[in-house]
């Protein structure tokens, strides 16, 4: 197993397509489902292999925003089989009238077939560090409030009371709507210094009209 990092829209095909279709499977479209939301042990590999050039626009409404800088994160088997996948988002944000470079994960993903194994664990812990790397200010997202316990053994702590504002000023989106917890973990000191400031508040992501919340 090994994990893999591009661009979004440096992906190559034969992979972008696999990771497409386990998000199809953890979100059908034909259920009116989005992409909002994020799944850790969700989806199923389609068999595809990895010997294509980056990806065409046959998928064009399954892109995120590039102001966000998607980066796409797979883990993928000897095969060239994606086992697990997720996207890293990228938003400045202002908060407490401090401005952060913030990032957080969208469109995590398991297929089925890998599931129980502790592959997603291992990809979303590795995204963890790679945004700590990156020299983001802090990671920080949303997920149904029945991963909460997953995504803390990856290393993303609860950010309790939290609500991410998505959506546009606008026209928000919070994330309260749903059954959503916040986990967000704080990297550079200038951003640990003030992560008192973040529990039981409204975060202002605001990631637009594409990726409406993270």
């Amino acid at each position: 197993m090994r994990i893999v990092t591009f661009a979004e829209r440096d992906t190559p095909a034969a992979l972008r397509r696999q990771a497409l279709a386990l998000q199809e499977e953890a979100w059908p479209t034909d259920e009116g489902a989005t992409h909002e939301g994020k799944g850790a042990e969700h989806g199923e590999d389609d068999g595809h292999r990895e010997d294509d050039g980056p990806g065409e626009d046959d998928d064009a409404g399954q892109w995120h925003d590039p102001a966000l800088a998607p980066i796409a994160m797979l883990l993928v088997d000897d095969t060239g089989i994606v086992v697990a996948a997720l996207d890293i988002l990228t938003k400045e944000i202002t908060h407490a009238g401090q401005r952060f470079l913030a990032r957080g994960l969208s469109r995590v993903v398991t297929g089925s077939r890998h599931r129980g194994r502790g592959h997603g664990r291992r990809l979303v812990a590795a995204a963890r560090d790679t945004i700590e790397r990156s020299g983001a200010d802090l990671g920080i997202f949303t997920c149904d409030s029945e991963l909460r316990g997953f995504y803390e053994s990856a290393g993303w702590p609860h950010l309790p009371g939290a609500v991410l504002i998505g959506g546009t000023p606008e026209d928000p989106f919070p994330s309260d709507r749903f059954d959503k917890v916040t986990m967000a973990a704080f990297f550079t000191g200038r951003a640990c210094a003030q992560a008192h400031t973040f529990p039981g508040t409204r975060v202002a992501l605001y990631p637009g009209v594409i990726d409406r919340l993270w």
